[in-house]
């Protein structure tokens, strides 16, 4: 049995993006994949299937293995544009897919969350999700009540940011108490190098676990820097108490109270993840 403290940071954590690079399924089998995961004895660290709003109406013929109890929860993903105008535009025709194609399968999709590159400004959006726009750092200071997303990694050793440009990220998300997501290249818990991308993978221990205690304990960037940085499995500990990495700690209701800013990560591999905690005796 995983421990209270582990659960606390990684329950609904993962939006299984099996459709991406570099597992790069195709929309059936990710389909088939999710509707096995959401009855796993995992699946309480499953959170949503991450679904391009222009792949709606073929997933519409793919939601069978789905029902009330085991509903298809998605993270809507809308596409890149680049002009203010054409973001505009499409903003638009997003809400409008989004507000059909939940209409037309209330019984079988819950669509949960919108993610999307923002160009120029934030849009007013009048659904009941929870919105995540990806942009350059800055743009966390103005995106107001909506959340941020982070891309942490990617195919290519160019791909990932450093370690300080995260941290800096982290710092202002909990500075100004913005809700946070990653994307890309957190398939393992504690940072390491990789042979597949000829660099250093971020951990998602790491970034969750950075970003719980900058939001607890008011971290600055070296300090956050320092936790995103470490690759020694042995700096972290879970107890049905606390997670604690090196001499700092947090409670459980602590853990629980931030998570709803620090709130999931996307990862073309469900099982990945699993693997990796299972072999660090954590899972």
């Amino acid at each position: 049995m995983p421990s209270a403290a582990l659960r606390a940071l990684l329950t609904r954590s993962i939006d299984y993006a099996g459709m991406f690079p570099p597992c790069a399924l195709d929309l059936e089998t990710a389909l088939q994949k999710q509707a096995a995961y959401v009855r796993d004895a995992d699946s309480w660290m499953l959170s949503t299937f991450v679904l391009p709003v222009a792949q709606f109406e073929k997933a519409a013929g793919h939601l069978s293995e789905f029902d009330s109890k085991h509903p298809l929860r998605i993270s809507a993903l809308g596409p890149k544009t680049n002009s203010a105008d054409e973001f505009a535009a499409k903003i638009q025709e997003v809400v409008e897919s989004i507000r059909v194609f939940a209409k037309e399968h209330v019984d079988l999709v819950s669509i949960e969350q919108l993610e999307m590159p923002l160009v120029g400004d934030v849009p007013r959006i009048d659904l009941n999700l929870r919105t995540f726009w990806e942009g350059p750092a800055p743009t966390i200071t103005k995106i107001g009540k909506d959340g941020f997303k982070l891309r942490t990694g990617g195919v290519t050793a160019d791909a990932f940011p450093t370690s300080a440009q995260i941290a800096k990220v982290l710092v202002a998300a909990a500075k100004h108490r913005v809700p946070i997501k990653f994307t890309a290249g957190l398939h393992h818990p504690i940072r390491m190098f990789r042979d597949e991308v000829k660099t250093k993978m971020h951990g998602f221990l790491n970034v969750l676990g950075a970003a719980v205690f900058a939001f607890e304990h008011s971290w600055d960037e070296a300090q956050t820097t320092a936790m995103l940085e470490d690759d020694d499995a042995k700096s972290f500990s879970f107890d049905d108490k606390t997670f604690a990495w090196r001499e700092w700690k947090i409670d459980i209701d602590r853990i629980e109270a931030h998570r709803k800013f620090v709130t999931s990560f996307g990862s073309c591999s469900f099982d990945e993840p699993r693997e990796d905690l299972r072999a660090l005796n954590l899972l």
